[in-house]
């Protein structure tokens, strides 16, 4: 969702090779790895954190409120969500009930470090059509027909989450056409919509969701259905390899620019990432889009966050910086994910919809902390351990 480019936002399910399964289900007395646990959780006190305004408490805690619909049934959030319900829209009202309901955890990487990356993300408005026309030609493309959808925890627990994406080839499951075949050759599934050009597709695909204007004005909203099943790889890096950009200078309008400077090489840089996202339509609403938690986010106060560190529905305490460096500290509710947006201490901050939002997400890459407001008495998650060596 921005010109950040090292994070790829909408739910990109993980997919393995079937080389990797295989070698895990063989024997072997090879030595484990060392590991250490993703994150880990600090506890802290209400008074350690950074203060608020008013209006940014009442704002992310209505955010946050907002997913309580979908929570009502968890075991760990489900409590306080009922009883959130009746708490007035009152900063001193809900300072209190935080404070009686929730205890904070401050996340820590490796070394105890509590600082990580916070980035941006937001929905585009891009021109476009319903039908094809001499100027929206590039289409938009829904679940291919042909794409066959393999949940590998029907067979393996620990793979739970994981699945293969391929077609069948004969009685052979073949991994799905990456994105260089699919621009070159096309696929077999429906059209959504067109638009105008390439790199609008690409940098819808990397959002995972935005809005096709159409020549008639109307708007059509659509968001991420499904993905190709091959691993994303940022078109920036791919830039900075061919020296054509320095990895600092690496923004969504410096990427454009590039495309606009060199016609020729689209092909080829969109080519450097396999990864390819398919879409469906969505009723058009006032709104936000909705993330992984199936709920509206909320501009400024909804975060895509690691699952694997933050549970979906957490509430969060974030301190980091604007990008013209003004601090930026408030309450937020993770209610979406990402495939690149992982690690310790790691959160995509949604901005909402249109080019503003855009310029201020595709500018967003500051360190900045986060605490974890957690139910009181509740067990804390279960945060998986990695690998010494395994890169983050």
């Amino acid at each position: 969702m921005n010109s950040r480019f090292k994070a790829w936002r909408h739910p990109l399910i993980a997919t393995l090779p079937l080389l990797a399964i295989l070698a895990g289900c063989t024997g072997g007395d090879s030595a484990k790895p060392k590991t250490h646990a993703l994150a880990t959780y600090s506890s802290a006190t209400w008074e350690a954190l950074p203060a608020v305004s008013d209006s940014d408490l009442v704002a992310g805690f209505g955010s946050w409120r907002s997913a309580c619909t979908r929570l009502k049934a968890d075991p760990v959030w489900g409590p306080t969500c009922t009883a959130a319900a009746n708490v007035p829209q009152s900063a001193d009202e809900i300072r209190a009930f935080l404070k009686q309901n929730l205890d904070v955890y401050g996340l820590r990487a490796e070394n105890d470090n509590p600082n990580g990356l916070i980035t941006g993300y937001y929905e585009p408005v891009y021109p476009g059509s319903l039908t094809p026309t001499e100027t929206a030609n590039v289409p938009v493309y829904g679940v291919p027909e042909d794409m066959i959808i393999v949940s590998l925890d029907s067979i393996y627990p620990e793979l739970k989450g994981k699945r293969l994406r391929g077609r069948l080839e004969g009685r052979v499951l073949k991994p799905y056409d990456d994105a260089a075949t699919i621009e070159s050759k096309g696929v077999n599934a429906p059209v959504v919509a067109y638009l105008t050009d390439p790199m609008n597709l690409q940098f819808l695909q990397i959002q995972g969701s935005g809005r096709i204007q159409t020549q008639d004005g109307k708007q059509l909203r659509i968001a991420y259905a499904d993905q190709n099943g091959h691993p994303y790889r940022p078109i920036g890096r791919w830039l900075v390899e061919q020296g054509e950009l320095k990895k600092e200078d690496v923004t969504m309008g410096a990427i454009s620019n590039w495309a606009k400077a060199n016609p020729s090489r689209i092909p080829e840089l969109l080519g450097s990432n396999p990864s390819y996202v398919f879409f469906t339509r969505n009723p058009d609403s006032n709104e936000g889009p909705r993330g992984s938690l199936n709920v509206p986010l909320t501009a400024g106060y909804s975060a895509a966050v690691d699952r694997k560190v933050i549970p979906l529905g957490s509430l969060l305490w974030l301190s980091t910086t604007r990008p013209d460096g003004t601090a930026l500290v408030r309450p937020v509710a993770a209610q979406d994910t990402g495939g690149a947006i992982a690690g310790e201490v790691r959160a995509d901050l949604f901005w909402g919809t249109g080019d503003a939002a855009g310029q201020l997400a595709g500018d967003m890459k500051q360190q900045g902390q986060i605490w974890m407001l957690w139910p009181k008495g509740a067990a804390l998650p279960q945060v998986p351990q990695v690998a010494d060596t395994e890169k983050k």
